[in-house]
């Protein structure tokens, strides 16, 4: 039971429930407002695989990062629960896993999109962290794949709507993660890792950076309504959660107090979800 509770840990279900969530909502657009269950719970188990083998890789890379944050050290590797060939060995077996069950029984694009995701988050975003803070760009990259794996698993395609949902994604992340990244500023400071709350004691430029990318959300989160997909229910709630998740953002770049970042990571985990949900409620157009 042990093991099985580590291996649970490594995949960081929280997140992993989010980009199912994530997963679901794109295959339910891609397919045009319909849902093969059969289909979609071969891509969510492709898709748990892949972000499963994604973590465990990072952790295997951050063992001794990880060891030097209170928020990290339970896990499997610095707690000596497990060994690092155990954690580079698991992660090793579900990618590879994932990846042969989404070309196989998906589709190839699917499997190329999860490929280019773990690429990019294990060889590229892990090591930037300990050398710029534009790892942050390159990591939200294949964190906002999983409504395109979900989209092209229904399609088999990659359409306009697809590329909407990944930059929604994309752009909602910036001040989700500022917000945790003040709160922990000095544990990735102390552990090493280039991020705009560590490098800049005031926050001005991750301030900027958290206002700039929620003004382009909100312009974004317009593009459904625009594409034909969504009708004017979903338009109006995106400019309301829109602006909402805009105000907290703008409230914690003009104080930035953890009381602040934990109200607008609050926010965020609202915001993307509700979005989400009434875009595949208000779908009116398929692909």
């Amino acid at each position: 039971m042990r093991l099985l509770a580590d291996y649970v840990s490594i995949a960081r279900p929280r997140v992993l429930c989010m980009a199912l969530a994530a997963l679901a909502v794109g295959a339910f657009l891609g397919g045009g407002g319909r849902l093969d269950p059969g289909a979609f719970l071969l891509a969510a188990a492709g898709t748990t695989l892949v972000v499963t083998g994604c973590f465990a890789f990072n952790q295997h890379l951050e063992r001794d990062v990880d060891a030097r944050m209170q928020r990290t050290e339970a896990r499997p590797i610095p707690a000596g629960r497990r060994s690092a060939l155990h954690v580079l060995l698991f992660g090793a077996a579900t990618s590879a896993a994932g990846l042969a069950l989404l070309a196989w029984r998906v589709n190839p694009l699917c499997a190329f999109l999860a490929a280019g995701a773990l690429f990019l988050y294990v060889c590229v975003y892990t090591p930037l962290k300990r050398r710029t803070t534009w790892s942050t760009l390159v990591g939200a990259i294949p964190g906002a794949m999983p409504p395109v794996l979900g989209w092209s698993a229904s399609a088999g395609r990659l359409d306009p709507g697809a590329w909407a949902l990944f930059a929604i994604v994309f752009l909602w992340q910036f001040p989700h993660f500022h917000a945790i990244a003040w709160i922990y500023r000095e544990e990735y400071r102390r552990a090493g890792l280039r991020v705009l709350a560590a490098e800049d004691d005031a926050g001005v430029r991750m301030a900027r950076q958290a206002v700039t990318t929620c003004c382009a959300l909100l312009a974004v989160s317009l593009a459904p309504s625009a594409l034909g997909l969504a009708g004017g229910w979903y338009l109006g709630a995106a400019v309301a959660l829109g602006l909402a998740y805009l105000a907290y953002t703008v409230l914690f770049a003009r104080a930035r107090s953890e009381a602040r970042a934990r109200a607008l990571l609050r926010a965020s985990v609202v915001y993307l979800p509700s979005l989400l949900i009434i875009l595949s409620q208000d779908l009116s157009v398929g692909p």
